[in-house]
C-alpha cells in the first residue's frame, strides 16, 4: 500500500500562484464581470471564489503548452457544449475579445461547433455570443 507522503514524492508538484492568480484574472476579465460573480459568490461559499482565482487562473491557466487563445478557444467550445451556463458563456466570450480574437474567430467557433454537438446548442451558443458582443459594443460606446 502506498501512502500519502510516498505519493507526494512521486508526483509534480502543482504550481498554484495565488497573486499571479488575481493578477491573470485581472488580465481576462474585467471588473463588471468579476464583481457580478465573485462577491456573491463569497458570501454563499466563503473561501470558494478564492480556491477557484488560485487553482484555475493561478494554476490552470499557467500551465505550458497551451496559449491563451487556445485556452480560449476550448473554453469557449466546452461551456457550448456543456448548455445552460450563459453567464460563464458570455463572460467568455467577452474574454476572448480582451486576449486579441476577433468577433469573426468568436463567432466562427459556434459554427464550427455545429456538427460536433449539435445545431440547438450551437444556436443557443451564438445567441450568448451574439448578446455579449453587443453588449461589448456598447460598453466600448460603439
Amino acid at each position: 500500500m502506498t501512502t500519502s507522503r510516498e505519493l507526494s514524492e512521486q508526483l509534480t508538484p502543482a504550481k498554484l500562484d495565488r497573486d499571479e492568480g488575481y493578477r491573470m484574472l485581472d488580465l481576462l476579465q474585467d471588473e463588471a464581470t468579476q464583481q457580478a460573480t465573485l462577491p456573491g459568490l463569497e458570501q454563499v461559499a466563503p473561501g470558494y471564489a478564492d480556491w477557484i482565482i488560485t487553482a484555475l487562473f493561478g494554476g490552470t491557466y499557467l500551465r505550458d503548452g497551451l496559449s491563451l487563445r487556445d485556452r480560449q478557444l476550448i473554453n469557449l467550445a466546452a461551456l457550448t457544449a456543456v448548455g445552460g451556463v450563459d453567464p460563464q458563456l458570455s463572460g467568455h466570450v467577452k474574454t476572448s475579445l480582451r486576449i486579441g480574437m476577433t468577433r469573426q474567430e468568436v463567432i466562427e467557433v459556434f459554427v464550427h461547433l455545429a456538427p460536433y454537438i449539435g445545431v440547438p446548442k450551437a444556436l443557443a451558443g451564438l445567441r450568448v455570443a451574439a448578446a455579449a458582443l453587443a453588449d461589448a459594443d456598447q460598453e466600448a460606446g460603439r
